[in-house]
């Protein structure tokens, strides 16, 4: 009886000293922030503002394609390629500009995700730089001593060789609808840093930049279509993880 007494106080004790170690763990596991992995890839997509335009715009053409690197949780690198063709009818003056631009950037997501959302509100810069060709289908000269008072040439004439380059700031924000498929809509705001004019004309359309406005400013928006390459996964930090945390709880309070 006494080998017993002494065996049964000892399993008594392994019992209770294991239920004491798993209320431990229960308690860390439940103070502890699960472990989280977000995705980094390349998103690949079209505007398809642009593409829809020429449905109902009879004197445009154009393509544009849009990608954007995930750098940091944070931080995108961001591009866009594209080509344009516009007629534009004014009053006094038709022609036509047809060319390619590229833009160069970075956006910077101001959202907060929770669990694996992946959506994005953000803000950026962009650097556009557009080759491009302008020509002059016919214009208008007023002379008051003419009895019609205006004389219409045709001159067809072409420029050729002609640049621009511009910086633009962007806001936008864009959605995933279904798995890596993300929809997508921006605004911005450009302006022209630099331009070669042709002799006696002016770049009232440069594209990429849009129409100009008081010869510097211009503004353009697109709506986007995209699909996310997941290339990689990265750990949550700690920081990262608890300032989510805190935020969360802050909600429910």
């Amino acid at each position: 009886m006494k080998y017993i007494s002494k065996f049964s106080f000892s399993i008594c004790m392994v019992l209770l000293s294991l239920i004491g170690n798993a209320q431990k763990v229960t308690e860390t596991k439940k103070d502890s922030i699960p472990i989280k992995k977000e995705r980094y890839g390349l998103r690949l997509g079209v505007d398809l503002f642009k593409l829809t335009r020429m449905l109902y715009e009879e004197d445009y053409r154009g393509i544009e394609l849009v990608g954007d690197y995930r750098l940091t949780r944070r931080h995108y690198l961001a591009a866009e390629i594209g080509n344009e063709e516009k007629t534009v009818d004014e009053d006094q003056l038709n022609f036509t500009t047809s060319g390619t631009y590229l833009k160069v950037g970075f956006d910077y997501n101001t959202y907060e995700n929770w669990l694996n959302m992946e959506n994005i509100i953000s803000i950026g810069l962009r650097y556009g730089v557009s080759s491009f060709s302008q020509t002059l289908n016919n214009f208008e000269i007023y002379n008051p001593n003419n009895y019609f008072e205006e004389i219409l040439l045709l001159p067809g004439e072409k420029y050729d060789g002609l640049t621009a380059q511009w910086i633009e700031v962007i806001a936008g924000t864009k959605v995933k609808v279904i798995n890596n498929v993300f929809v997508g809509f921006n605004f911005s705001l450009k302006y022209l840093v630099s331009q070669k004019v042709p002799d006696n004309f002016d770049n009232l359309y440069i594209p990429g930049f849009n129409r100009t406005y008081d010869g510097k400013f211009g503004v353009g928006f697109n709506y986007t279509i995209s699909y996310f390459i997941p290339l990689y996964k990265s750990t949550v930090k700690a920081k990262a993880k608890s300032e989510e945390k805190a935020k969360k709880e802050k909600k429910k309070q």
